[in-house]
């Protein structure tokens, strides 16, 4: 699955098509009923339309003056003595006004830029309108384990009687939501990425070993808002981003190339280290490793047709399912509602273990089908062609990504399948990747 090489990009920058603005024009209602479902500004999809209408009236007075100074150009090499002197006064005149005019056409155009980047993905149909307690519960897989015989522990409290987790000395080198993974507990994530990756392969997936500081158009066009999205860290010295999931990186890996999706979709596997500030979440999972400032992930990316994406998200789900059965864990999937599906989402499902000691399902993985939202923003497109095969043009590819293990798939292991005192059974699917190991022992 080749894709486009770097000296054949038919390059026009990133963040120059955003959204199917004609489509919008077009189709405004639909438009304004996502904005409604997400609980965002209905009004944003009038001003882009309004705005569009500026940008090209202000593209055609810039044309037109520039034409018709190129048409006095002539007239001044053909004309002679004191009627060249004349037109030359017009033509000095007119490259003021075509100057002026491009700049309004530049400041109209950068406006409209701003405008369109505020604007989320159009939603898919069948996605629940709402907040985040607006989901839908798919399914619902094993049922949460009973404890009828000893009271639960939780992870934290595990993790210390078995050498796995050091939240007291994350914290003194850290700050407050960092750890260390010792022992059993950094073999256990080791191999809970190793048994994903593994799995990603064998499904086609490229492995990628991916970079986590970007530049700001990567992360931009990814989706994230970094003028002000509080969840970022950025290094302002150097204008670079650390990412919170490989996905931005995976997504930027194709930016301005044009793919070649005739064999099938292109899919890759990242693994890295991710960084989330948890900006908003004081006073919530402070213990433990449920919400922390890094953590490790290994991401699914897919890069297809608008055609085939629903397909692919299929996939990516059932992938990240199997995932979860392989760790002999409970879980359900829900539907997420409009409003908490992030800017670059048309649908995403999450699938949520259950964790005994909250009585609660929490998310361990999501994957969202972004349609050409993120591949409008970082120019990423396929060739079309004719029926008889001779090119056509160009269009946006879509791109969809999944989850497929992260550190905190170690919270639901450790409480699902602990012992009364407090060793753990190790799942069999991962006992090959621990060395055979089939227990967690107390300490």
């Amino acid at each position: 699955m080749q894709a486009g090489l770097p000296g054949n990009r038919d390059r026009i920058g990133y963040s120059c098509l955003v959204i199917d603005v004609k489509d919008l024009s077009e189709n405004p209602d639909k438009f304004r009923a996502s904005q409604r479902a997400r609980g965002a500004d209905e009004s944003a999809v009038d001003a882009i339309i309004a705005g569009d209408s500026a940008r090209r009236a202000a593209l055609i007075r810039f044309e037109n003056l520039r034409a018709e100074q190129n048409a006095y150009g002539k007239k001044v090499a053909q004309a002679k003595g004191e009627e060249k002197q004349v037109l030359l006064a017009e033509v000095k005149a007119l490259a003021a006004s075509v100057k002026a005019a491009s700049a309004e056409a530049d400041l109209v155009q950068a406006a409209q830029d701003e405008l369109l980047r505020t604007i989320p993905n159009l939603i898919e149909d069948g996605v629940p309108a709402g907040g985040e307690d607006d989901y839908i519960v798919v399914k619902t897989v094993g049922a949460p384990r009973e404890f009828p015989d000893f009271e639960p522990k939780d992870h934290l409290e595990i993790g210390e009687l078995i050498g796995a987790i050091d939240m007291e000395r994350g914290a003194k080198v850290s700050g407050s939501r960092f750890y260390f993974l010792r022992g059993v507990g950094a073999r256990l994530e080791m191999a809970l990425l190793q048994m994903a990756m593994e799995q990603a392969i064998d499904a086609g997936f490229v492995p990628m070993i991916t970079p986590t500081l970007v530049r700001p158009e990567t992360m931009q066009g990814t989706g994230f808002d970094v003028k002000h999205d509080a969840e970022i860290y950025r290094l302002a010295e150097d204008d670079l981003y650390l990412v919170g999931t490989s996905e931005v990186a995976l997504a930027g890996y194709h930016a301005d190339e044009i793919l070649d999706l005739s064999a099938g979709p292109i899919r890759y596997a990242g693994q890295s280290s991710c960084y989330r500030r948890e900006a908003g979440s004081h006073g919530k999972d402070t213990r433990g490793i449920i919400r922390v400032h890094q953590f490790n992930k290994v991401e699914m990316f897919i890069y297809t047709t608008v055609e085939d994406a629903a397909a692919e998200h299929a996939r990516l789900l059932a992938w990240e399912e199997e995932m979860l059965a392989k760790c002999e864990l409970p879980y359900r999937v829900i539907d997420t509602a409009a409003g908490d599906l992030g800017n670059s989402a048309a649908r995403k499902f999450d699938c949520e273990a259950w964790v005994p000691t909250q009585g609660a399902y929490r998310e361990l993985t999501s994957t969202s089908n972004c349609t050409t939202f993120q591949a409008r923003r970082l120019n990423i497109r396929e060739r079309v062609l004719n029926e008889d095969g001779a090119p056509k043009g160009t269009r946006a590819v879509a791109t969809l990504n999944g989850t497929l293990a992260t550190t905190r798939w170690i919270v639901a292991i450790l409480e699902h399948h602990q012992n009364p005192d407090g060793s753990v059974n190790v799942p069999a699917a991962l006992q090959k990747y621990l060395g055979g190991m089939t227990v967690f022992p107390v300490l």
